[in-house]
């Protein structure tokens, strides 16, 4: 049994009440044993004066790409269809079994440092099984797939699949994966967007969702062109067709959804689909902004995610917070998207969004212990007399005050440095797998 007591913090639950208070937390192995004021210390493995510190539930991020993280900085200044015909593809189709290791060391890295404790990721066609062996070693909480794509003209010849194989392989990484580490590594089906699925595959994905009991997880509706071919191959828009599939339920979380009608938007509420608002990539490949108020009023499931590198370029919730408020306010007013709603989407909205509101998103007696542990004392986030400290996190921290990460009990960063993870060797490595990507691809 090992135990960490973090002492004297200021804590934000994110409980029923969003209580906000001051004092310690006692970690039992992998979950909250008790918060309260001055807990005894004597038998704690590990103590952290967190004194002048704020504690946060680690956030939760519903839909990024750890297989592009690689790509960061290749694919700026392009729209969805042209970013994925020219560089995402090209570069996903050139992956091999280490740079896609590196490239999930990477993202994982990246998203410890800003206080990610759990992901909703997408791999690519191939080698999806060294993302989960980085993922595995790392000790980030994920929900995880290999991308399935078995239609598409325009897709390079490496990343067509046959439907047969596609579900296989995702059957396989399923039976290998799923609930490793006593439940810390799900698995999800991961059809990338109707554009490049059968309906043959998504009948299958269907069926299996069904049989395991899995998540399933894909793009929907972030751009128009986009829509105009569904529409025009199914004479349906995305989320009918889905729907008309039988994969609209609790078990479908979808990626952007920009662009939706008063059906979709219907289904999406009536069925319990889960929504990954993803503001900044939404902005950079110019997609547009989604009607997030309008879905929270009407109580759909909706949580953020940063999506994948390259069409962000970083995977920092503080940034994908600070926008999803800021974005809405010139068209709903200034308080359709306040501090503490955009906090909610991005702890216990995400943890609800893959099924675990019960187990992580705030923090309390009994949870997981997936925390991170934030120095506001900065000139940034000062002064901190009578302000709010959700509007302190949302509207002025930044990831440079994380300071230490703890994930399933296990503190994956502490004060700045990687315990899990070697951060030089995966710099180094990133570097040498993306010029060797770059040499199979005409891209420059």
């Amino acid at each position: 049994m090992s135990t960490i007591l973090i002492q004297n913090a200021q804590i934000v639950t994110m409980n029923a009440e969003e209580t906000i208070v001051t004092g310690d937390i006692l970690i039992e192995n992998d979950r909250i044993k008790e918060i309260g004021q001055g807990l005894h210390a004597a038998s704690a493995d590990k103590i952290i004066n967190a004194a002048n510190h704020t504690v946060i539930p680690g956030f939760v991020q519903t839909h990024i790409h750890l297989c592009q993280t690689l790509f960061r900085g290749k694919g700026d200044d392009l729209e969805l269809m042209d970013w994925l015909r020219k560089r995402i593809w090209p570069l996903e189709a050139a992956h091999d079994q280490e740079s896609i290791y590196y490239s999930a060391k990477l993202g994982i890295g990246e998203l410890v440092e800003s206080g990610t404790t759990t992901i909703v990721d997408m791999e690519t066609v191939h080698h999806a099984d060294f993302a989960f062996q980085a993922i595995a070693e790392s000790g980030i909480r994920a929900v995880s797939g290999k991308v399935m794509m078995d239609k598409g003209s325009e897709v390079p010849a490496a990343l067509q699949e046959k439907t047969a194989d596609s579900i296989q392989q995702s059957v396989d990484l399923l039976e290998k994966w799923d609930q490793f580490d006593d439940g810390r590594i799900q698995y999800a089906f991961s059809p990338r967007f109707v554009v490049s699925c059968t309906e043959e595959l998504l009948k299958e994905v269907k069926v299996l969702s069904d049989k395991y009991k899995t998540f399933v997880h894909t793009h929907a509706s972030e751009n128009k062109t986009e829509i105009e071919i569904v529409q025009q191959e199914t004479g349906m828009r995305n989320v009918v067709y889905l729907d008309h599939l039988g994969l609209a339920n609790d078990r479908l979380i979808l990626a952007h959804c920009i662009w939706l009608d008063e059906e979709e938007k219907r289904i999406i509420k009536e069925k319990g689909v889960h929504v990954s608002h993803c503001p900044g990539s939404n902005l950079k490949l110019a997609s547009g902004i989604a009607e997030t108020p309008h879905l929270l009023h009407n109580h759909a499931s909706v949580s953020l995610g940063a999506d994948g590198a390259p069409c962000n370029n970083n995977l920092d919730m503080f940034n994908e917070m600070r926008l999803a408020a800021l974005i809405q306010k010139p068209i709903h007013g200034p308080t359709a998207m306040d501090a503490r709603t955009v906090f909610r989407m991005a702890t216990i909205g995400g943890a609800k969004a893959v099924g675990l509101e019960t187990e992580i998103g705030s923090i309390e007696v009994g949870k997981k212990a997936d925390i991170a542990i934030l120095n506001l004392q900065n000139f940034h986030t000062y002064p901190s007399y009578d302000v709010d400290p959700v509007s302190r996190i949302v509207y002025s921290a930044t990831r440079a005050d994380v300071v230490t990460t703890i994930i399933n009990g296990r503190i994956i960063m502490e004060n700045k440095i990687m315990r899990t993870m070697d951060k030089q060797i995966i710099l180094k490595e990133a570097d040498t797998s993306i010029r060797r990507l770059l040499k199979r691809t005409n891209i420059v």
